[in-house]
C-alpha cells in the first residue's frame, strides 16, 4: 500500500459475517459488535458504501439487526467461502462499487477475515483493517491474525482513526455527528 489515507469517494466498509449465532461465540462479542456498530452507524452518516458477507447463513443466521438497520440499503451476500474473494457475487458487486478502499470488520479474524484481506490485497485493493471491530474466540488467534494482516501489507488501524481520518476536519455538520458515535 502506497498511502495510508482514506479518501470518502474511494472507501467501502465491508462487514464480514457479524451473525448472532457466531458472534455469542467470540472473546469480547459486544466489544466487536459495538465498534462495528460505530462503523456502520458512520457509514450511514456519510452517505458511504457498505457490502454485509454471511457466511452459511442457513446454520449461523444473517447479519446483526442493528448493524443491517443502519445500512438498510447495504447488499447482504451469502457465501459458503471463508475469502469472501472466493465468492463471484461478491467479487462483481466489489467491482460495481469502483470502490479501492476497503474498512474492514468482522468475524473470525483469523478465518474469514485474514482471508478475505489477503485476497483483497492480491487483487489490488488497500485494505484498512479496524482491529477493534474484529474478533476471533481465542484471543491469540485474533492477534496473530491482526500480525499477518499488518505483514500482509494491510493497514491495521481502529474505528476512530477510521472515523477522524475519513473527517479530517473538525467542526463540519458531517463531522459532529459521526463525533457522537463515540462521545
Amino acid at each position: 500500500m502506497t498511502s495510508f489515507k482514506l479518501n470518502k469517494d474511494t472507501t467501502l466498509f465491508l462487514f464480514i459475517d457479524i451473525q448472532d449465532k457466531l458472534l455469542k461465540a467470540i472473546d469480547h462479542h459486544d466489544d466487536v459488535l459495538k465498534k462495528a456498530q460505530i462503523l456502520a452507524d458512520m457509514a450511514n452518516i456519510m452517505h458511504t458504501e457498505a457490502l454485509f458477507t454471511a457466511q452459511y447463513p442457513k446454520g449461523l443466521g444473517y447479519n446483526h439487526s442493528t448493524l443491517k438497520a443502519a445500512l438498510p440499503e447495504a447488499k447482504e451476500i451469502e457465501k459458503t467461502a471463508f475469502s469472501c474473494m472466493l465468492e463471484p457475487e461478491f467479487v462483481a458487486t466489489l467491482k460495481e462499487t469502483g470502490k479501492k478502499q476497503i474498512v474492514v470488520s468482522g468475524i473470525e479474524a483469523h478465518i474469514c477475515v485474514l482471508l478475505t484481506v489477503r485476497d483483497l490485497i492480491e487483487a489490488g485493493y488497500e485494505v484498512f483493517v479496524a482491529a477493534d471491530a474484529v474478533g476471533s474466540r481465542d484471543p491469540h488467534n485474533k492477534d496473530n491474525a491482526l500480525s499477518q494482516m499488518a505483514q500482509m501489507g494491510a493497514c491495521v488501524t481502529n474505528v476512530e482513526t477510521v472515523m477522524f481520518d475519513l473527517n479530517s476536519i473538525s467542526g463540519t455538520a458531517e463531522f459532529k455527528a459521526v463525533q457522537k458515535l463515540i462521545l
